[in-house]
């Protein structure tokens, strides 16, 4: 087990208010890089990833990835009590992490003004779809819209078909590594003015940086691309190709050395030569026509031919893999870069490690998500609060917490 004072946010403590992925995550990976982080859910249900996609056993797997490395304490912020608690309580954080619909903590008196004049050195990430303010800022939204509204899936999919949005939380995990990275920066100017912040994450602003290309284009010249499906609009070759075992390669020519590299690999000096493709513009014009050449020359071999083929020409080139043969790939596997995790309800489960490695620094995947809401109520508070086992009970019966009595199983590296 790794030495958790070595860890690089060692000492850091955040609470973590949030539900979904966007601002969840952003407290996920403070938590693989060391902080202590505490997550309240709402007494009962808890959070939603605890029923959001695939279920096993009555476990949500992605939950169990998700809350990897977190304390579970129940709380119910909309009662006088749990706000009386959490005013107590804000006093031990160097963080919150909240994604509200914007004006709730204000509703209920828990602004993060009101939170900042108990502990002036609190920083408080906001995250939301739309940001705190602006015409849209009421409106419930979700990662689905961020994407829609910064132009990412209008430039995604193929001419002829309707616009396509990722088939996964694309804008959301961008939202939530700017959310981390934000809440370090926050932290850093707090070692020089000893005083926190309120960071204001709007999640299509997140999605934004996917198209900023796209966005200066049309700013200086006036060209708006369209729905290209795999080709990349400044630079060609490039794209997906099917070999003959019916497995893909992945291959970018996106400078002039690397793309007379393929043409040479492909064709000999005779294809380098041929005007159609002797720049990149001209390379664009003639795409179809390239596509097509590299298409059957991939046909005509199996995938590890081709790779081995193209790779000993210069070209950059890889495969294309789906989850499960990725798993399997000698580059994933040699570093380790889906981590197996030992979970007691589900047993080993396989889930992406800690990005990007430290040299000096140690870091370790935590507990995972835990099956019982506010699993860890009674340890967190009555460590932070001074609660006995009696005024632990009796905000267990009334509803303001949830979760099993007594101490919880302790989370591997924690303090």
């Amino acid at each position: 087990m790794n030495d958790s004072s070595r860890a690089p946010l060692a000492g850091l403590r955040v609470l973590d208010l949030s539900t979904m992925i966007a601002a969840p995550l952003a407290a996920t990976l403070l938590a693989d890089y060391g902080a202590e982080v505490v997550k309240v859910e709402m007494p009962g249900p808890g959070d939603h990833v605890r029923r959001f996609g695939a279920q096993k056993d009555g476990h949500g797997l992605y939950w169990k990835a998700l809350s990897r490395g977190k304390r579970s304490v129940s709380l119910d912020l909309r009662r006088p009590e749990g706000k009386d608690l959490l005013r107590r309580w804000i006093e031990r954080f160097d963080v919150v992490v909240e994604n509200f619909r914007p004006g709730t903590l204000e509703r209920w008196g828990l602004a993060p003004d009101d939170l900042r004049a108990i502990n002036p050195r609190l920083i408080v990430l906001r995250v939301t779809a739309y940001g705190q303010d602006g015409p849209y800022a009421a409106q419930p939204g979700f990662g689905t819209l961020a994407e829609a509204l910064a132009g990412l899936a209008s430039v995604s999919g193929y001419e002829d078909r309707p616009p396509l949005l990722p088939a996964y939380p694309l804008a959301d995990i961008m939202a939530g590594n700017l959310g981390a990275t934000s809440v370090l920066a926050a932290v850093q100017r707090r070692h020089a003015t000893g005083t926190g912040d309120v960071i204001d994450l709007a999640i299509y602003e997140a999605a934004l940086k996917l198209v900023e290309i796209n966005i200066l284009e049309y700013q200086q010249l006036g060209t708006e691309h369209g729905r290209t499906g795999n080709r990349y609009g400044p630079a060609a070759p490039r794209g997906s190709y099917q070999c003959r075992d019916g497995l893909w390669i992945a291959l970018s020519g996106s400078t002039q050395a690397m793309a007379v590299n393929v043409l040479r690999t492909i064709g000999g000096e005779e294809l380098v030569a041929d005007p159609r493709f002797a720049t990149n513009a001209e390379r664009r014009e003639h795409v179809e026509a390239l596509d097509t050449l590299i298409s059957d020359w991939c046909a005509q071999r199996d995938r590890e031919t081709a790779l081995s083929e193209l790779t000993a020409g210069g070209c950059a080139v890889g495969p294309l893999e789906s989850v499960a043969t990725m798993l399997d790939n000698p580059q994933v596997v040699h570093r380790g870069s889906i981590a197996t995790v030992e979970d007691p309800d589900l047993g080993p489960m396989a889930m992406t490690g800690i990005y990007p490695r430290f040299q000096e620094a140690e870091t370790s995947i935590g507990r995972l998500g835990p099956a019982d809401v506010g699993a860890d109520t009674d340890e967190v508070l009555g460590r932070d609060l001074g609660l006995d086992a009696a005024e632990l009970a009796e905000l267990r019966a009334a509803g303001v917490t949830d979760g099993p009595a007594g101490p919880a199983a302790p989370i591997p590296g924690a303090p």
